[in-house]
């Protein structure tokens, strides 16, 4: 199109898009949507065969070269954004001088859709609306601000995730002169009070748009509705909204407070930043009766207590509780409580209450086990936890060849008492024992009572018992699957070569998937040592992803594939991940801690520090909580409080280089030089012996200010795949290296930067 043309020339010109038309590779199906900003068509991407939605400018507003710059430039900038809840920009591009973007096509409705459709349950109504905050956030983080924010700008995917689309009216910090003052962009009924007087905005607009979203899908109506849209603007500037109690039942304790500071006139006592709104939100989702009320069907299986007179029988009470937690997990719609979590109520006497409180769950299932010679005698009740009334019980009594169909019977027990509608397959998959050796069944429970006390010694007894449970079996894939996860995490806690370790955890995992395709837990191993031995990251997240699909409910998945999306920097979707790991096993303390872990790379440091304290609580002994916290009080120059942390970690670990050069590190960097030096030649004295130390010394050099040494212990470290070094993209400690070409180069690399 010629510069030199008038704006009627370029409004006739504006091409009509009609259905096959193509527009570069694109071919258009049809128009979809059309609004102030533009209008919107669905397509097909002829190179990459599938379905987008392109967006083009209006024509009246394309007339305008500011706003088609704005649009270009704006539409460049979101289409940075990688979030699961943010609509995905493909492409920015021109036709005939028209700007338009591709992006994802959504298979879903808008949330305003939605809430025309049906009332939405005041525990959906705040899951939607956490979402939205994650998606928000990660914009607001780029600079970039919505503008108008609203239930036609949501969309709810088909798999019921909140995803923002539409940045139209959107501007990216330190390029808003286009925007100017006394000019009034949004739409009424979300505007925030300052856009209604037409002033510069910033991320808070989006807060108090939210806030009137939030307000709506709890009382299906605007909070500032007028009669007209003049009223509307005027109610928007000077009236407050009627409480939510007026329109909606039964609203969470604090809601009420989070819209009132959400929806605040003044900018500066409104929430300044979209994730405290996130943290007081996911706060309210703590309340447990909601928690319940959130929750599809929920049980937690607790250990069965051994009432047979050889105490040695404990780890076959503890199996029978465990391979019902196994049997439940296959179940898609039954949210179950992991092992670890569960059994932490192990020889206490708590009310079964407050049991089901801090687990979040509606029911328990508790039993008993008498065993003599090959008698066994079973006990199960089903009990429901907001008053400890029974539901179900019954009486087992059996031979042990037997001990198979026992499990069977209580997990169709309670599947049908929760009245969970089964598909056939399902049942198929719930009553399918892996083992049919009744020998080599005690042997891996043997091994699974070893593996979950998590200590050297203890290991190396469960790769016995998972050892000789194959050779009575040589078809039992759950024994090899404990093979593999035993020997994937041996070298984190035994001065043992990884390369001498990690080929039997791989062996042992293939041939428990040869054996049973089905299992989550093989998978999971794999996507570790894609991690860690490989760094194989694409890899990596394919094993994690079949494994969480496999069995949604096993939390050690989760768990490790928050490690990767760490490790990439993905950090908001780290923190989903170690999120559902916390709900499905809410009392596990490294679970715990890797919750404060991705909150410290994110540089939340208070609610960092909140969560490792929390888990403290529950066990002052846990090592790694107070590395942890010694993480956090060191990046924030609290250095004598982190070198507490650090010694009392040092206690509890013994030998560990890994708080060694922490601790040295920080004595270094709060000038106890000599100090650190002593850490730094016993390390150099390990190096001697074979000990894999490298990013140790690394690290020791960083905080003696030299950062020649620390780049060439960093190398050394690279070659030898040093599993400190996957934590560099993101570790808060190593910010003084970031602006180093060398720190580019190493992440490179390791393919951690494009």
């Amino acid at each position: 199109m010629r510069d030199d043309q008038s704006d009627s020339d370029k409004t006739k010109s504006v091409a009509i898009l009609t259905q096959g038309m193509l527009v570069g590779h694109y071919r258009i199906v049809e128009k979809i949507g059309a609004g102030g900003m533009g209008e919107v068509y669905l397509a097909e991407d002829t190179e990459l065969n599938r379905k987008v939605a392109l967006k083009f400018l209006s024509p009246h507003l394309y007339q305008d070269a500011d706003c088609r710059a704005r649009f270009k430039r704006e539409a460049q900038a979101a289409a940075k954004l990688n979030h699961p809840n943010i609509v995905t920009i493909h492409e920015v591009s021109e036709f005939n001088g028209r700007p338009f973007f591709a992006m994802e096509h959504v298979e879903g409705q808008s949330l305003r859709e939605l809430i025309k459709a049906k009332e939405l349950p005041i525990e959906r109504v705040i899951e939607l609306a956490i979402q939205i905050c994650e998606g928000l956030h990660k914009a607001h983080q780029s600079g970039i601000v919505h503008r108008d924010v609203k239930p036609a700008n949501i969309l709810i995917d088909a798999d019921g995730r909140a995803k923002i689309l539409d940045f139209g009216l959107a501007f990216v910090a330190g390029t808003d002169h286009l925007t100017k003052a006394g000019s009034t962009l949004g739409t009424v009924g979300y505007m925030s009070p300052e856009q209604v007087r037409g002033e510069i905005v910033d991320h808070r607009a989006d807060i108090f748009s939210l806030g009137v979203v939030l307000y709506e899908l709890i009382t299906e109506r605007q909070p500032f509705k007028g009669d007209n849209d003049i009223a509307t603007l005027r109610n928007i500037t000077d009236q407050e909204p009627e409480p939510l109690e007026r329109y909606k039942a039964g609203v969470p304790d604090g809601l009420q407070g989070i819209l009132a500071k959400a929806l605040a006139k003044d900018k500066n006592l409104r929430y300044q930043h979209v994730d405290d709104l996130l943290v007081d939100l996911k706060g309210v989702c703590r309340q447990p009766t909601l928690q319940i009320l959130t929750k599809q069907p929920s049980i937690a299986v607790l250990p069965f207590a051994n009432l047979s007179s050889d105490l040695e029988q404990e780890y076959f009470c503890d199996g029978m509780a465990e391979e019902i937690i196994n049997a439940l997990s296959q179940l898609e719609n039954l949210r179950v409580i992991a092992r670890t979590s569960a059994f932490s109520f192990k020889g206490k006497n708590e009310d079964v209450r407050e049991i089901g409180r801090k687990l979040g769950v509606e029911t328990l299932l508790e039993g008993s086990v008498r065993k003599a010679g090959n008698h066994l005698r079973v006990t199960a009740q089903l009990i429901a936890a907001k008053d400890g009334s029974h539901l179900w019980s019954d009486r087992y009594d059996k031979e042990m060849k037997d001990v198979f169909a026992i499990q069977d019977e209580i997990s169709l027990a309670i599947v049908d008492r929760l009245r969970i509608k089964l598909l056939g397959d399902e049942k198929d998959d719930l009553v399918r024992s892996r083992a049919r050796n009744v020998e080599a069944y005690n042997l891996y429970l043997q091994g699974r009572y070893c593996w979950n006390k998590r200590m050297p010694k203890e290991f190396k007894r469960a790769i016995k018992y998972f050892d000789l449970a194959i050779e009575k079996d040589a078809t039992y894939a759950l024994a090899y699957a404990g093979l593999a996860s035993t020997y994937v995490v041996l070298p984190q806690f035994v001065a043992l070569p990884s390369k001498e370790i990690v080929p039997k955890a791989e062996a042992a995992a293939r041939r428990a998937l040869q054996l049973d395709p089905t299992l989550a837990e093989p998978h999971a191993v794999l996507g570790l040592i894609k991690i860690n031995n490989e760094w194989n990251w694409a890899g990596a997240e394919s094993e994690f992803r079949l494994a969480i699909e496999l069995d949604p409910n096993y939390p050690t998945a989760h768990h490790w594939y928050k490690e990767l999306l760490l490790y990439l920097g993905r950090l908001d979707e780290a923190l989903a991940e170690i999120k559902q790991a916390q709900e499905l096993d809410p009392l596990s303390l490294i679970i715990n801690v890797n919750v404060g872990d991705v909150l410290y790379n994110m540089r939340q440091y208070d609610t960092a520090t909140d969560q490792f304290k929390q888990v403290l609580e529950l066990d002052p002994d846990f090592m790694f909580a107070h590395y942890a916290l010694g993480n956090v009080y060191e990046v924030q120059g609290e250095f004598d409080k982190a070198i507490v942390e650090y010694q009392e970690a040092r206690k509890l670990v013994g030998s560990s280089s890994l708080v060694l050069s922490d601790l040295g590190r920080a004595y270094a960097r709060t000038g106890r030089r000599s100090d650190a030096v002593r850490i730094l030649d016993g390390l150099f004295e390990s190096l001697r012996r074979g000990d894999p130390v490298s990013f140790d010394i690394a690290q020791i050099y960083f905080g003696l200010g030299d950062k020649d040494k620390t780049f060439e212990w960093l190398e050394k470290a690279y070659l030898k795949r040093s599993f400190g070094l996957l934590y560099l993209k993101m570790q808060p400690l190593w910010d003084g290296l970031r602006s180093d070409p060398r720190f580019t180069a190493l992440l490179k690399k390791m393919g951690l930067e494009p």
